[in-house]
């Protein structure tokens, strides 16, 4: 990763992010505009802890200690002149593979995530985040299906990273990268993070911002 492109990371984050819009179902998303990238996960993986890491903000992605607790499709920006939504969109998914949620809701989030998946033709890249201390498990590999099904690009981001020994982060980098490579849609490098630490935080800024400029 290069200084430049560090830099224009950096840059992209330190705006001023607000939140958008929070939506339970596909009827009442935003418009689409501008680039939207996603987060999604297990729930309680650090996608909101990531997101605050991110825009270098405590509480802008609301984070808890309990499973399931992001239950919309949250959606993030900077305010523009020229419109909501233009530029680059943030949007914060709900958790999956949360068993100990009411089937039905459980349901009902699987099919908004799948829908949103499919529907968004704005949708430039999903990170997918996979706790560092349990690698990727069945219900992960469920989303990778789907969004390869979707053609729908993606990368994985190990969160959590500071939590495992470096020799087992190595070894697990390994092995996440070698179970990638006949995923197409698979965008071939794995990001190892820490939002407690920001370890992995400004590469994960410049990937994004390389989306964004690719995409714009």
């Amino acid at each position: 990763m290069t200084a430049d492109a560090i830099e224009a990371g950096r840059k992209l984050f330190a705006r001023p992010w607000t939140f958008w819009r929070g939506t339970p179902d596909m009827k009442h998303l935003p418009p689409m505009s501008g680039v939207e990238i996603a987060f999604a996960g297990r729930s309680n993986v650090g996608k909101s802890s990531l997101i605050n890491a991110l825009v270098g903000q405590n509480a802008l992605a609301r984070t808890s200690n309990t499973p399931g607790r992001t239950q919309e499709l949250n959606f993030f920006h900077v305010p523009s002149d020229e419109g909501p939504g233009l530029g680059l969109v943030v949007v914060d998914m709900p958790g999956y593979g949360f068993a100990a949620a009411p089937e039905a809701k459980v349901k009902a989030w699987t099919k908004v995530i799948h829908d949103y998946l499919r529907g968004r033709q704005n949708l430039a890249r999903v990170y997918v985040l996979i706790d560092a201390r349990h690698g990727i498990k069945p219900v992960d590999i469920e989303v990778l299906d789907e969004l390869g099904k979707s053609a729908v690009s993606y990368q994985v981001v190990l969160t959590k990273a500071d939590q495992i020994t470096l020799p087992a982060l190595e070894k697990l980098m390994a092995a996440t990268l070698d179970f990638l490579k006949t995923r197409a849609a698979a965008f071939p490098e794995v990001i190892a993070t820490s939002s407690r630490k920001g370890e992995g935080i400004p590469e994960l800024r410049a990937a994004i911002a390389q989306v964004a400029a690719e995409r714009a």
